[in-house]
């Protein structure tokens, strides 16, 4: 690159004496409009010659000429004698702070126009010697502060950006190279047949935005290239390829963050209780789409620079911030002080409206003077949220030992990318230049923060793996615990013929029964119900309940107060409640049936008609209700869970009470009425108990 930078240097000196302009440098005598003529002009053939000027400049905007409806200041015949000489050759020392480039030149902020936004004109006169039908082009390159439009000879060539309607500033976006073939001149004399001179006029315009992200804003930052269209063509296309270059990065940086920020997503999938996974993972998006959004912006004009900066200030940069802290929040599992969730809020609000105000966004409807006071209002919010993001780092690293110190190098760079703008007006620019392309130190603090956290989510990956398998065997082992306190499937007592058949939804279900019966007395008591949920809690609740059973039967087994005992016992915890029945059997066939709220049972292929009662763990001095009967020899009782009556077929139709009569009037076995429901659709954990009455004597020859 430095050795095109000396080819176009060469090229200038050997036509320095046809570049023609008011006056060869600041000091000269100024010339008028009429001595353009006698100066010896540029001969091009296929060499491109920088116009380094001395170039005349005026901020503000032309008058229009009322005669041809065209700017003023462009017309070839305007005296801009009195206007400032600016030259535009590079200076020794003096490079672009983002691309080292030595052709760079500052702009009209450090020469006498400081904080000056809005329009300004350059202008230039060159003569030229022409071959006959040779065409001249000009190329613009490098910064132009924002957008600009191009006149020859007073003749409108083209421009950079959506110039509008007077009053409604221009849309401008991204400097990239831009070519413009100059118009076509008629001979100039007999003297000098192949000889004319073209008034170069450029109305340039810069937006506030740019005051805020560089200290040398202002119009040209380099000067344009002048040369035969051929010659022009292949530089632009090099100059083009020096753009791509420069920035080929960004969308490799925005595939990586997208791409991190899809796996961080999937971790979700093998950890639902984890939100640290969605949070990483909108930082990460968040910043991929910065990168997105700097690629448009740099290479196409499908992203302004309002928009570009619009997004990077107001939205992606506040919440990805934001983001991080709440991400290491939950990473380092703090829980105090509460208010810190709330606070990284409400600063990330508070940062995106200073930030909206305060970087002249609106500079159409907040006045320069009230967004630097908003500007100041955007320092103050991120300098608490870094403070508090120290804080929570400080905190895990006090907690978590080595995860907290491998996080905080990235967050210490990750905050210079917060504060760039500030950086940059202290001319510290945040990038470097290597191998042809622009580094940007956030964009490294990014990658780094990004590879720490591929380890540190790796880790916890696996740490929430671990954790998983822990509890899939404390599952598999309450699942077992659950198939060891349940009756046996089939049980024959004395007059009594029992069945029985449990199929949990899941592998630990919260249905629960108990057939206890009494050696002493010949009686036996069947205790049948379903606690509220489903899972490991509900299958814990059932072991307490199982063994408050077998306790409270030892003392007194009317079924009456077995319930009331099991009803103290869930009291006090919480959302704990279960729907219970509770039926003793005697031996002569005498029933006392308690309900708690659980399903009535069928006799004989009907419902027993009882009155409602509260479930258990409602109410301290809930009363079940009551029900005595007595059991004739072939009588048959059913006993089941809602979860029958609850089944629910693809379409959404329960199973419901009509199908459960017509299956007791054909099906005579628990585990038939069971696998009818399952089949259906099981939604629910189901519990079928069949009990038949039985001749003694049958039961004492089985």
């Amino acid at each position: 690159m430095a050795r095109r930078f000396r080819t176009h240097y060469l090229l200038a000196a050997l036509f320095a004496c046809a570049i023609l302009s008011p006056g060869e440098s600041a000091s000269s005598p100024k010339t008028s409009p009429a001595d353009a003529d006698s100066a010896s002009p540029i001969t091009l053939g296929q060499a491109v010659v920088p116009l380094t000027g001395p170039w005349r400049f005026q901020i503000g905007d032309s008058p229009i000429n009322p005669q041809t409806g065209t700017p003023l200041w462009a017309d070839p015949g305007f005296d801009d004698s009195n206007w400032e000489a600016i030259d535009l050759k590079p200076q020794a020392g003096i490079a672009d702070p983002f691309t080292f480039d030595p052709r760079y030149v500052r702009g009209w902020t450090t020469k006498g126009h400081p904080e000056y936004w809005g329009y300004a004109w350059y202008r230039i006169r060159v003569p030229v010697t022409f071959v006959p039908g040779e065409r001249l082009a000009l190329l613009t390159y490098g910064w132009v502060d924002d957008g600009y439009q191009l006149f020859d000879n007073g003749e409108p060539l083209g421009s950079w950006g959506k110039f509008r309607s007077t009053g409604n500033p221009p849309v401008v976006y991204f400097t990239q190279p831009a070519t413009f073939v100059l118009k076509q001149l008629s001979a100039g004399g007999s003297l000098n047949p192949n000889h004319a001179t073209h008034t170069l006029a450029l109305r340039v315009w810069m937006g506030p935005v740019r005051l805020s992200h560089h200290p040398f804003a202002g119009g040209l930052h380099y000067a344009p290239l002048l040369g035969e269209a051929g010659a022009i063509a292949v530089q632009a296309h090099l100059e083009w390829m020096e753009l791509i270059r420069n920035h080929a990065l960004s969308p490799i940086y925005a595939f990586v963050f997208l791409l991190l920020a899809i796996v961080a997503a999937s971790l979700v999938l093998f950890d639902r209780s984890d939100p640290v996974y969605l949070w990483v993972a909108s930082a990460l998006l968040l910043i991929g789409i910065d990168e997105v959004f700097f690629s448009l912006a740099v290479w196409t004009q499908l992203v302004s620079i309002r928009t570009f900066f619009f997004q990077l200030h107001v939205i992606s940069s506040p919440l990805a911030f934001g983001a991080w802290g709440i991400a290491w929040w939950i990473w380092f599992k703090l829980r105090s002080p509460q208010w810190v969730p709330k606070a990284i809020a409400a600063l990330i609000l508070l940062d995106m409206i200073s930030e909206l105000l305060g970087e002249n966004l609106l500079y159409n409807m907040i006045p320069h003077s009230a967004a630097v006071i908003f500007h100041g209002t955007s320092l103050l919010a991120r300098l608490l949220l870094l403070t508090i993001i120290v804080f929570i780092v400080g905190k895990g690293i006090r907690e978590q030992g080595w995860e907290g110190w491998l996080v905080l190098p990235p967050v210490v760079l990750l905050a210079f990318s917060q504060f760039q703008s500030e950086l940059i007006s202290l001319h510290w620019h945040g990038t470097f230049f290597a191998f042809g392309n622009i580094f940007f130190y956030s964009e490294s603090a990014n990658l780094l923060l990004s590879a720490v956290v591929a380890l540190l989510l790796l880790r916890r990956l696996l740490l929430s793996l671990r954790r998983q398998r822990q509890m899939a065997l404390d599952v598999k082992q309450a699942q077992e615990l659950q198939q060891v306190i349940l009756p046996e499937a089939r049980t024959t007592l004395p007059g009594l013929l029992i069945e029985s058949d449990y199929r949990a939804a899941r592998e630990v279900g919260g249905d629960f029964f108990q057939i206890l019966p009494n050696t002493a007395d010949g009686s036996l008591l069947i205790v049948a119900g379903d606690v509220t949920g489903k899972g490991l809690k509900a299958g814990m609740l059932v072991a307490l309940l199982v063994g408050a059973i077998r306790t409270a039967v030892r003392f007194n087994p009317d079924p009456v107060a077995v319930l009331e005992e099991l009803n103290l016992r869930l009291i006090g915890r919480n959302d704990a409640q279960a729907t219970c029945l509770a039926m003793r059997i005697a031996a002569d066939g005498g029933v006392t049936l308690a309900n708690a709220g659980h399903m009535a049972p069928y006799l004989n292929g009907e419902p027993v008609a009882m009155e409602g009662a509260l479930p258990l763990g409602m109410i301290e001095d809930a009363e079940p209700s009551v029900l005595r009967f007595h059991l004739e020899d072939g009588d048959k009782m059913i006993l089941m869970s809602d979860g029958i009556v609850e089944a629910t077929d693809p379409n959404g139709t329960l199973f419901g009470f009509e199908r459960i009569h017509d299956l007791l009037l054909t099906t005579t076995s628990a585990a038939e009425l069971a696998s009818a429901a399952q089949s259906f659709g099981q939604e629910d954990d189901i519990s079928v108990i069949a009990v038949t009455r039985t001749p003694v004597v049958e039961a004492a020859l089985a």
